[in-house]
């Protein structure tokens, strides 16, 4: 990863969410929302990005075989892509395109609304006296207008609402209930059309949620490689030389959680010639910080970061990591703390193999 980000920058992941819970979903038919399906859309534009990277990759002579199976084993998906894009915008609203019954309800209902609102500003212009405000605006999804309310029982019509000052209230006049009620009616026959459209889309995922899964799967990996990457950037990593037989050899090793600025580098060898070490010094002569540094940089070469060293470094693969690292600096330091030290003291003896890693520090603190 670190390779092809020198090479080519960083692999196009932006927009990848994971849709494991949509693909569930689907695969028991259950009708997915339009964000979920356009969560699906934006993964499969991932896998098409994901590929024409691969290509550019490939152009430019990058060696990096498992980035190159991963991309390979993806399944673009295209036609499956182009029928959400075809029915769901980039902010997942069903468009008019989704179907032809689709748009003639949505100008059913633009053409209501038109009428509507025409009545109330002839209303609005007849009856200002009795109105606070010369608005029509919409309360329980129905239009209204603003009656003072002193005319509340003459004004003709529905309340619907109330201002909180009690002086306004807000009323369907007579002469709009009835389209009023037919826009209602447009509205439900949208929303029934609306679901018809998703439940076919989720049909037509359902198709392919063993290969969307693979995708999910392969597009985590891809961006745990990444994520390891950038890292082993920020941090300027490399990779150490590995072995099994218990060496140690890191040159120039940096803690990696302090500033990178600030932190001092150590040369440390241990398990060749000899498999203990014991170190000591003043308060604060970075006796933790070596331990630490030992201990963190095996855990990252065995789960496969790059380590804050010189590249002539050398790690161990080992089957245990032990640490009983305390931080007491103070003075005063109880039994229980001196209990609690040989309690994990005794554990690790108890586990510990031929080609373990323990560390201890402050060892016998307390007493």
């Amino acid at each position: 990863a670190l390779r092809i980000i020198y090479a080519l920058g960083e692999a196009p992941l932006g927009g990848v969410s994971d849709i494991s819970e949509a693909i569930a979903r689907a695969k028991i038919s259950a009708i997915l929302s339009s964000q979920e399906l356009l969560a699906v859309s934006r993964l499969l534009y991932a896998v098409s990005q994901m590929k024409s990277f691969a290509e550019r990759l490939n152009e430019i002579k990058v060696d990096a075989p498992i980035f190159a199976h991963h991309t390979n084993t993806l399944v673009a998906l295209s036609s499956l892509q182009n029928v959400i894009n075809a029915c769901i915008d980039e902010t997942g609203y069903v468009m008019d395109s989704a179907s032809g019954e689709l748009r003639s309800i949505r100008r059913a209902i633009q053409s209501t609304e038109s009428r509507i609102k025409e009545r109330l500003n002839q209303v609005v212009s007849e009856r200002r006296s009795k109105l606070t405000d010369g608005i029509v605006t919409i309360r329980n999804e129905r239009y209204v207008v603003p009656v003072r309310a002193d005319y509340k029982n003459t004004f003709g019509g529905t309340i619907h609402d109330q201002s909180s000052s009690g002086n306004t209230y807000f009323m369907e006049p007579k002469e709009v209930v009835d389209l009023n009620n037919k826009l209602q009616e447009w509205h439900v026959e949208e929303r029934r059309e609306i679901e018809r459209i998703l439940r076919e889309l989720t049909e037509e995922v359902k198709k392919f949620v063993d290969l969307l899964s693979l995708n999910v799967e392969l597009l985590g990996e891809i961006d745990f490689m990444f994520a390891k990457g950038k890292y082993a950037r920020l941090i300027n990593g490399t990779r150490p030389k590995m072995n099994t037989k218990g060496i140690i050899r890191l040159v120039a090793a940096r803690h990696p959680l302090i500033d990178q600025k600030s932190v001092v580098a150590n040369d440390i060898e241990l398990g060749d010639e000899y498999t203990t070490i014991v170190i000591t010094g003043p308060n604060t002569g970075g006796k933790t910080v070596t331990l630490k540094t030992v201990g963190l940089l095996t855990l990252m070469a065995q789960a496969g970061l790059l380590i804050p060293a010189h590249e002539s470094s050398q790690l161990a693969i080992f089957d245990h990591v032990f640490a009983d690292i305390g931080d007491e600096q103070s003075i005063e330091q109880s039994l229980s703390t001196f209990s609690s030290h040989m309690t994990n003291i005794v554990k690790i003896m108890e586990r510990l193999t031929v080609n373990s890693l323990i560390l201890f520090d402050e060892l016998g603190a307390g007493t």
